[in-house]
This record gives C-alpha cells, sequence and structure tokens, in this order.
C-alpha cells in the first residue's frame, strides 16, 4: 500500500492567523515529502474558510516550488466552474513547472451553495455531465489542435498552451456512484473514494462497483484504487476524544454545507447543534474513534491492513479535520515515522 496526503488551508474560526495557516499547510506537504507519501492533493472550494481553495492550480504551483519529489494533484476541480481550454492550460503549466509531477483529479462539484455562485442555476445532481463532457476535451488539447461542439462548451480549433510534460498525465475521478465507476473505468481513469463516517461495509461497496465496473468493460485497464479517511495519529491511547471532538465539529459544519442551510458568516458555516440532525448516529464518539483512521500508530496500522486486504491500493490520509495545527504535525510525524514503514 501506498499514501496519499489530501490538506487544505483551513480555518474554523477566525482565531487562527492566514498566514500561520498557510506556513503550516506547506510544512505539512514538505513532510510528507521528506516522509514517503506519493502524492499531496489539493481541493477547490469558494468562499469557505473550512477549505480555502479558490484555484488548485496556484496551490500545486506553490507546493511545486518548495517540495521535490512528491507528485502533486487537484483533488478535484469542479468542471463546471472552468472552461476546458483553461483548465488544460493552467493543469499542463503546473505539470511543466513540477518537473512532471502533476495527477489531475476532476469532479462535479460538492455544495450546491458553490453552484449556486459559481454556476447560478445549475442543480449538483446535474453536474457529473459537465465533468464527463470536459475530461475528453482536456485531453485532446493536451495532445494538440482540437474543436470542440458540445452540449456545455463550443470553440474553435485550439490547444493546450504549454502541453505537458508527461506523454500520459494521470486522471483521477472522484467517484461513489455505479455510474462514475463505470465511466472511470471505460477512459483509463484512477479512483479517488471517500466513505465519509461510514463503516468497512462502504469501503467494501466500493471495491464492489469497481470489481462490477470492471466486469462491464472487459480489457480495461484495472484503476488505481485509493480511499481517504480523516486521519489523526496520537502518542497516548487515552488521547482518543481529541480528534473526535474536531471531527465532530468539523462534520456539523459540513452539514450545513451538505444539506445548503444556508448559515454562513463571512466564509464560516455555522456548525448545526447535533440535537437538531436526524442523522445524530454518524456523530457518535466510538463510531468515529473506529470508522476514522484515528488511533495510535499500531492501532493505524491494523486499520489500514483491513484496507490493504480488500485491495485498496493507496489510502489518502485526510488532514483536515479542525484539529489543532501542534496535533497535525504530531500525527503526520508519527505516521511518517511508523506507520508508512509497516508497509514498506
Amino acid at each position: 500500500m501506498k499514501f496519499q496526503l489530501a490538506i487544505n488551508l483551513e480555518r474554523m474560526d477566525d482565531s487562527l492567523d492566514m498566514r500561520e495557516v498557510a506556513r503550516h499547510t506547506l510544512e505539512m506537504v514538505q513532510m510528507a515529502d521528506a516522509g514517503g507519501f506519493t502524492i499531496a492533493w489539493a481541493a477547490e472550494h469558494h468562499a469557505l474558510e473550512m477549505t480555502i481553495a479558490p484555484n488548485p492550480f496556484s496551490i500545486l504551483a506553490w507546493w511545486a516550488n518548495h517540495t521535490s519529489r512528491i507528485r502533486l494533484g487537484t483533488a478535484v476541480i469542479a468542471a463546471p466552474y472552468w472552461h476546458p481550454i483553461k483548465a488544460a492550460g493552467e493543469a499542463a503549466f503546473v505539470d511543466l513547472i513540477s518537473g512532471g509531477r502533476l495527477e489531475f483529479g476532476i469532479g462535479s462539484g460538492a455544495y450546491q451553495r458553490e453552484f449556486d455562485r459559481m454556476r447560478p442555476g445549475l442543480k449538483q445532481t446535474d453536474a457529473w455531465r459537465y465533468m464527463q463532457e470536459m475530461l475528453p476535451a482536456i485531453r485532446a488539447l493536451w495532445k494538440g489542435d482540437y474543436e470542440h461542439d458540445g452540449e456545455f462548451w463550443s470553440f474553435p480549433t485550439s490547444t493546450s498552451c504549454p502541453k505537458p510534460l508527461q506523454a500520459e498525465v494521470p486522471v483521477w475521478v472522484a467517484a461513489r456512484a455505479p455510474i462514475t465507476y463505470d465511466y472511470a473505468v471505460r477512459h483509463g481513469c484512477n479512483i479517488q473514494s471517500w466513505p465519509l463516517t461510514r463503516d468497512m461495509a462502504e469501503a467494501e461497496t466500493y471495491m464492489a462497483r469497481m470489481a462490477e465496473a470492471l466486469a462491464n468493460n472487459p480489457g480495461a485497464r484495472r484503476p488505481v484504487m485509493a480511499m481517504m479517511r480523516h486521519t489523526a495519529v496520537y502518542d497516548r491511547k487515552e488521547d482518543w476524544m481529541v480528534p473526535v471532538r474536531a471531527a465532530q465539529r468539523q462534520l456539523s459544519q459540513f452539514e450545513n454545507l451538505f444539506k445548503n442551510m444556508g448559515d454562513v458568516e463571512n466564509g464560516f458555516p455555522k456548525a448545526i447543534p447535533f440535537d437538531q440532525l436526524g442523522n445524530r448516529a454518524e456523530y457518535d464518539p466510538e463510531m468515529l474513534s473506529r470508522n476514522l483512521m484515528f488511533g495510535t500508530p499500531d492501532e493505524v496500522i491494523a486499520k489500514l491492513k483491513l484496507y490493504e486486504a480488500i485491495g485498496v491500493d493507496e489510502f489518502i490520509y485526510y488532514a483536515s479535520l479542525g484539529l489543532g495545527l501542534k496535533e497535525q504535525k504530531r500525527s503526520l510525524e508519527l505516521f511518517c515515522q511508523h506507520v508508512i514503514p509497516a508497509f514498506a
């Protein structure tokens, strides 16, 4: 099993200085670069302090200038917010200046709140159609002159300037629904999956969906399957509630966005009180501690062995869960020192 890092510039409130957040985020990526991680991922979100990522290509260019080995990926660009020519050129430029380290992740977009601002009138549930039209266009632009006449974009003959250094840029698709697994397999894309806070049965479901997509597309290349979990490693078992409390706070803000409740002030989503949630069971402390990648190094290794056993190729260490900066650094340090060597 190999390991990837997903990290955001993140503030849960305005008590943190943005300069401190930026320094911390870069230092975490540098630790991952030195510690054996294969990829660092940057997201795309807008007008939200909990995920400060207005342009993931800018973030990757910043990281590229301060790292040497780790590959750099978008997880993911939201296709409806981009024009194919611009997305192709931005991505290729990152590949150029990083020495061919780009991993290109593309998806539909997450929150209706963002669509209401970035693509008014578009329902989040319809956004997958933009992604499926955009990806072939971007790949064609990377190869050379290409004209496009589609449902959402039309442009005369054009090309990506610059071109990527890599002959084939690895492409990743964020997948949960069976239709997306089938699309990824048919189009030679790797897969990122996120079981949220659900148990191992959810992870097994995703593996079954990939197997079904492969069976439906004879001769297709097996994608690399990467699975993401919020991760926190700590020294003492008695510290188990520290990441749980942080996750509860962040996830209650996530509920606000996911349900498009609109209660966001100056970029900070308000946390929804647990007694107002119909899915309170998803915030149970013991369940979160069990299902997420929380634990001492030995406990985390044991959990990861379960993912390895069901065929997960790479694990995405999701560092952004509202945990204190000091605790985030210690967690990543323990992961690099003790967990990664157990899978060497």
